[in-house]
């Protein structure tokens, strides 16, 4: 039996009509099968996993996957995620958002999440665009490109989500493409990992939204875009920066090593319970409010 298939029988989702709803070609299959991947090479139990989305195309990955999963609101995917994870720190968990859900509705969470370090994984599947919702650019629609809402061209530019990722503090920074599905299931692995808050970026096509209105006919030819228009890290070292213009790099931009969230809320903890004089001031604060009048005025305020 192939690798593919076991992966699929193992962690696809049983009794769900297959198959998905996006479209023939879209890359979110191949996302999805990385992070399967990823998961059955660190051999985590299903039962262990939570995978939690937001709303749009990537929103519908949980409703296929046999894992804990939470499918919730337009950009809130990180904050329930956190909640999760605060919850449940045991679990290996997952947030998968497309760019629009990660980076614009989303945006406060996700850069709070990054300096917050919290231990989980955001995948964030950029296709450039909003599919699900009819094609309006989204954060990362590059300049001059077209969408629904911007018809004769986009005058706004683009975030570049990893370096947003790693100037708001994430501690595990990567980027693929789904051309580069095996590479893409490594750097998944790598950040799951990690012991921090990791985000991996991977372009992806919508050809049905983007490419339609962008010059792209098939999902074939925006696999090709991608090919064709990538480097790796320690290619793009060593070349010119006007060679690099209209690329994009892959691959590990950032690991670095710093003090997890849960781990440092524990030893606060700790520290304030083993301390008799924190417990009691801490109940003299709770006391001080009327909780039977308004209960953010102080009962001798």
């Amino acid at each position: 039996m192939s690798e593919a298939i076991e992966v699929a029988r193992t962690y696809l989702r049983p009794g769900k009509k297959l198959p998905t709803v996006w479209c023939g070609g879209c890359g979110l299959g191949i996302i999805m099968s990385a992070m399967l991947r990823a998961i059955a090479a660190i051999g985590v139990a299903k039962n262990k996993v939570a995978v939690v989305s937001g709303i749009g195309c990537t929103g519908r990955m949980p409703t296929y996957v046999d894992f804990n999963t939470l499918h919730t609101t337009h950009g809130r995917g990180l904050a329930f995620a956190t909640g999760v994870k605060l919850a449940r720190p045991e679990l290996t968990v997952i947030a998968a958002m497309g760019d629009g859900d990660a980076l614009a509705i989303g945006g406060n969470h996700f850069i709070h999440a990054c300096r917050r370090n919290i231990d989980m994984t955001a995948i964030v599947a950029n296709n450039q665009i909003y599919g699900m919702p009819g094609g309006q650019y989204s954060p990362t629609t590059p300049h001059g490109k077209r969408g629904t809402t911007a018809p004769y061209g986009n005058i706004e530019y683009a975030f570049d989500t990893t370096a947003l990722a790693v100037g708001a503090g994430a501690t595990f920074v990567a980027r693929s493409s789904v051309y580069h599905a095996r590479e893409a299931g490594k750097l998944i692995e790598q950040a799951i990992r990690h012991k921090g808050f990791s985000v991996v970026e991977i372009i992806s096509n919508c050809h049905t939204s983007y490419g339609r209105m962008n010059n792209f006919a098939s999902p074939v030819a925006m696999l090709e875009w991608m090919r064709d228009n990538s480097v790796s890290i320690k290619a793009a070292e060593r070349m010119d920066p006007d060679d690099l213009e209209g690329k994009f790099t892959r691959g590990v931009m950032v690991e670095s090593d710093k003090p997890e969230f849960i781990q440092s809320y524990d030893e606060m903890a700790e520290r304030v319970t083993a301390d008799p004089a924190a417990v009691a001031n801490v109940k003299k604060i709770i006391q001080s409010y009327d909780e039977t009048a308004d209960p953010l005025k102080p009962k001798n305020g």
